[in-house]
């Protein structure tokens, strides 16, 4: 052998020396068959089939797990029924507040305009304080903690408004609690302003009285009206200016108090006070509902998603094929009710490719395996099974025991749609079945012969006038009849058929042989029975329990089955993963469900 030819094969010392790399081929190179090349081509292939994934596909997830959808929107209209029929209805009335400025003491501030100024943050905190909520509280004749929790103040943009909102369980009661709270905190700081102006008031008589013993202490320096002096001297001038002074700044005192004491100290006025009717939280019932069913749906649609990202399922025969990297042989649907046969219509267009396969790897056995056993794999095995002996194969199905009646149902319900073709075998010295005698016996005569002769079909009269029999006619010749007349047949009234029931068939026991159907038949075998002559069809049990399928494909091919929303991309991948480890060949894939499944 040429040298140029010499392929490093795995296992080989040339293949280790190498680093377990191969050689570049040259054009006359012979590639082996056992040469594991079709991974790196399929792998190649299955990442330039990336799909891009489309808005179609978005929608088509919450669909496929409507069931999943419609839990989320019935949980959530669930409770919003809940709410609307077993927590009462709450109550809420608004009082509206104006607010006015209030200057207990105007000769302090330093600009002018600020007197016109309110510091709305602070007036909701007055508003909101202990002091508000405990008398009104009182005046309720409630529990001060349920006040705090049922008054809520809001602040307009923009304006000096306040709001007074109070909710109860009651119309009636959330009325008189928002004016009560309104006309409490009026109360609040009208009481807080008129303590601000005593406080003033107090401080202006304190100074008023002050400069009031400077001026008498002034007056009793003065010298005494009989002290008779044409001038003034000096010091008296000045002790007339200082009184004169003192009376000038207990008249603006004076004025100034006067001022405080007559300045209006009401905090506001109450603009729009609460009255019935009031809304409820139960007056949009209809609009909680409508919102329950579409926030549910689309809680249910998030929810879809990602169960959907967590929880990958095989959708389309392009995933199946992308992550298997094998052709499809087909698509079989499941049969239900009235669409028994379309697994057996969509098996016999999967086993033209089987046929190709076993024509071309005869006496390898062909495993039907799957990852679980709840992906249709049987049925895939008894109607592939039953398709290959209608085009006329004599097919080995090896099974566990404890599949054999569901392949017998499979199998036996394809005899009754492809009846065998073939009677049974005859042998050398039998004989064909002789005609049954339906009808009465038909007479015949010949022209011109008198009637005393009859013949039956299956003779033939004789020349000198002997009768004969021919099947059931009977033909009377006479002696002096002429041999060339036209022979006249001649049926007296037919009498009815007398029907008989037909035999019945004797019963077919669960382990006698083959199942004959149409050109071929199928015979049912354990596991381990997989050598013998025709072709032979495995139905591997799970790979995820038990590893006797795919130790049964080493000396054959895998046909994986698939099932469509229902196999998982990460037990796909994992069956893919060790059958490649074991170095077992894939001829393709069937996809199950569709449909009708």
């Amino acid at each position: 052998m040429d040298s140029r030819r010499r392929r490093p094969v795995a296992g080989c010392p040339e293949a280790g020396a190498s680093g377990g790399r191969r050689a570049p081929a040259k054009d006359n190179d012979a590639i082996s068959p056992g040469e594991n090349l079709r991974m790196d081509v399929t792998d190649s292939l299955a990442a330039g089939r990336q799909r891009v994934i489309g808005f179609a596909d978005v929608v088509r997830i919450p669909m496929r797990r409507w069931r999943l959808v419609l839990a989320v929107t019935g949980a959530v209209l669930l409770a919003t029924l809940a709410y609307l029929l077993f927590f009462p209805a709450t109550y809420t009335a608004t009082t509206v507040v104006v607010l006015r400025p209030v200057v207990t003491d105007p000769f302090t501030y330093p600009s002018s305009g600020a007197d016109r100024v309110i510091n709305m943050t602070a007036e909701t905190g007055v508003a909101t304080g202990n002091q508000v909520i405990d008398t009104t509280a009182r005046a309720l004749g409630r529990d001060a903690d349920d006040v705090r929790d049922a008054l809520s103040v809001e602040v307009p943009s923009g304006g000096q408004v306040l709001r007074f909102m109070y909710a109860d369980s009651t119309a009636v009661s959330a009325v008189t609690g928002a004016n009560a709270a309104a006309e409490t905190y009026l109360r609040v700081r009208e009481s807080d302003y008129q303590q601000q102006r005593e406080s003033l008031l107090r401080s202006y008589d304190s100074t008023m009285q002050q400069v009031t013993d400077q001026r008498k202490t002034a007056q009793k320096g003065l010298p005494g009206s009989g002290a008779g002096s044409s001038s003034t001297t000096p010091r008296t001038q000045a002790m007339l200016d200082q009184v004169s002074a003192l009376n000038d700044q207990i008249a603006e005192l004076a004025n100034q108090r006067a001022k405080i004491a007559s300045a209006d100290l009401t905090p506001g006025v109450v603009t729009a006070a609460a009255r019935e009717p009031v809304p409820s939280s139960h007056d949009a019932a209809l609009l909680f509902i409508a919102g329950a069913l579409l926030g549910g749906a689309l809680l249910g649609t998030i929810t879809a998603h990602a169960r959907e990202a967590m929880d990958r399922r095989v959708r389309s025969t392009e995933q199946a094929a992308d992550l298997t990297a094998a052709p499809a042989l087909g698509v079989v649907r499941s049969a239900r009710q009235n669409h028994g046969d379309t697994a057996a219509s969509d098996a016999r267009y999967v086993s033209l490719a089987v046929l190709r396969w076993a024509q071309r790897h005869p006496g390898r056995p062909l495993v039907v395996l799957s990852e679980r056993d709840d992906e249709g794999r049987t049925m895939v095995s008894g109607n592939l099974a039953a398709a290959l002996a209608e085009a006329g194969q004599h097919v080995r199905l090896a099974a566990l025991p404890d599949r054999h009646d569901e392949l017998r149902r499979i199998l036996f319900a394809a005899q009754t749609r492809t009846p065998p073709r073939h009677g049974p075998a005859q042998g050398p010295g039998s004989r064909p079945k002789p005609w049954p005698a339906t009808e009465a016996a038909t007479e015949t005569r010949i022209n011109g012969s008198s009637h005393g002769s009859t013949v039956h079909r299956g003779t033939v009269a004789s020349a000198g006038g002997a009768s004969g029999t021919y099947g059931e006619a009977r033909l009377r010749v006479g002696p002096d009849s002429d041999p060339d007349a036209t022979v006249v047949m001649e049926a007296p009234p037919r009498q009815p058929p007398v029907l008989s029931p037909p035999e019945p068939e004797p019963p077919r026991r669960p382990g006698d042989g083959a199942v004959p159907i149409g050109d071929g038949e199928v015979l049912l075998c354990d596991l381990d029975e997989t050598s013998g002559d025709g072709t032979v069809l495995v139905d591997a049990p799970p790979s995820a329990t038990d590893a006797r399928g795919v130790r049964a494909a080493l000396s054959g091919e895998v046909l994986l089955v698939v099932a469509r929303d229902r196999t998982r991309h990460r037990d796909l991948t994992r069956l893919i993963e060790r059958l490649r480890s074991a170095g077992v060949r894939t001829a393709g894939f069937v996809l199950t469900g569709g449909r009708h499944a």
